[in-house]
């Protein structure tokens, strides 16, 4: 099953969700209707039971150049409210439809990932970068203010330090740099990209589902946790979980001495 809308296509085979960037020759850039296009497929992912995990990548050079600023985003008259209400609406509400998702996102990133792309990465619960993949925090040569979360995300992947020299600076960041600094998981050959995002992905599908999005909730959330809240919220979450067939089967399988067959449920 396989469709294409607003630039970006999305499939789905064995339990993986692949929604692909597909406007390469602006490097990926964003358009409000691309980004509406990617929240509800991600939304449509996290409550669909046949979705088990899901591989955001892109097509040519870029994975995503960011928001597509033509038009002239200084231009027009702007009311107080303006551009606070339009990123509320549009590239925070995309990464939280990334972060929010209760099926794991893998990012593949194939090439360029800058601003607003780079968020849309660093949001992922996975991130596979090919060799020639670059990361730029490019609005400070745009004499903007980083947004998307992204001073909420960098921070908490690479520290405070570094998070400032990336977004004060402004430079871009090799594949292999962003591997050794924790912003991605693995840096890859280009030609084996795709092979390796499938592979976890694969893995991911054949997981218990459940437990996954318990687990993906509870990491996130341990952000912005005191002790008591974080241990409070993974009693709850594994009180929720035992209740799932996939966790049924998993302590079957255990005393058993056989593989666990988990189905999602």
């Amino acid at each position: 099953m396989a469709t294409s809308d607003l630039c970006v296509r999305h499939s789905r085979e064995d339990g993986v969700r692949r929604i692909t960037l597909d406007r390469p020759e602006a490097l990926n850039a964003l358009t409000p209707g691309m980004r509406d296009r990617l929240v509800a497929l991600l939304d449509a992912a996290s409550a669909d039971p046949e979705t088990r995990a899901v591989v955001l990548t892109g097509t040519g050079r870029a994975f995503c150049a960011g928001a597509d600023l033509r038009g002239g985003a200084a231009g027009g008259e702007r009311r107080t409210g303006d551009v606070a209400r339009t990123l509320r609406l549009g590239a925070q509400r995309l990464i939280a439809a990334v972060l929010d998702c209760e099926k794991p996102v893998i990012a593949a990133v194939n090439g360029t990932a800058a601003g607003l792309g780079a968020h849309l990465a660093l949001a992922c619960d996975l991130v596979l970068a090919a060799e020639s993949a670059r990361f730029i925090e490019v609005f400070v040569r745009r004499g903007l203010v980083p947004d998307g979360g992204g001073a909420y995300l960098l921070p908490r992947l690479v520290g405070p330090h570094r998070a400032k020299e990336l977004m004060f600076l402004g430079d871009a960041l090799g594949a292999a740099d962003a591997e050794r600094m924790g912003l991605v998981n693995r840096a890859v050959p280009d030609a084996e990209l795709e092979d390796a995002a499938l592979g976890w992905a694969a893995r991911l599908a054949a997981g218990p589902t459940r437990a996954l999005a318990l687990t993906k909730q509870l990491v996130n959330a341990s952000w912005d946790s005191d002790r008591a809240g974080a241990f409070a919220a993974e009693a709850a979450a594994q009180e929720i979980n035992l209740t799932t067939e996939d966790a049924a089967e998993g302590l079957a399988a255990f005393v058993e001495r056989r593989n666990p067959e988990f189905r999602g449920r």
